[in-house]
């Protein structure tokens, strides 16, 4: 009787522990839905420069990237810069965080989305890519940067 006692004493610890640690964490769903957000729009730009498509991503980009550099400014430097490592293979996210301010511009709504990529001709990459949320709700790229 002592011994299902017990055990029943400590299943209720075990439950009020959880409970507990649930009360402690943030909630991580509103958080993972605005970041898979970012990600997303992150990929769909990104998806055309896979492609080569410099001119498409120059105009799926957000006014301030449209602004701080010309198409035909975009559309060299991605072929000089990108083009090299080949065609995609694997794409990764490491890390998504957000930010109301970034250097250079305007207090807003950013996102920063950091991938771990790998392409035909350079096995290991990373990308970082720079959102902005504009007035609809919608994630824009305001940076793209590879190394």
């Amino acid at each position: 009787m002592m011994l299902a006692f017990v055990r029943g004493r400590r299943r209720m610890l075990r439950a009020a522990a959880a409970i507990a640690l649930c009360m402690l964490v943030p909630p991580a769903a509103a958080q993972d839905a605005r970041g898979a957000e970012a990600q997303s729009a992150a990929r769909q730009w990104l998806a055309l420069t896979d492609q080569g498509d410099a001119k498409a991503s120059w105009e799926a980009a957000d006014g301030k990237f449209k602004a701080a550099m010309s198409v035909d400014r975009w559309t060299g430097g991605l072929q000089q810069v990108r083009a090299p490592f080949g065609a995609l293979v694997q794409r990764t996210v490491v890390s998504t965080r957000f930010s109301r301010s970034l250097e250079g511009f305007p207090a807003g709504d950013y996102a920063i989305v950091v991938f771990r990529s790998s392409f035909a001709k350079k096995t290991t990459a990373q990308e970082t890519v720079t959102l902005d949320r504009e007035q609809g709700g919608a994630w824009r790229v305001v940076g793209y940067s590879i190394s």
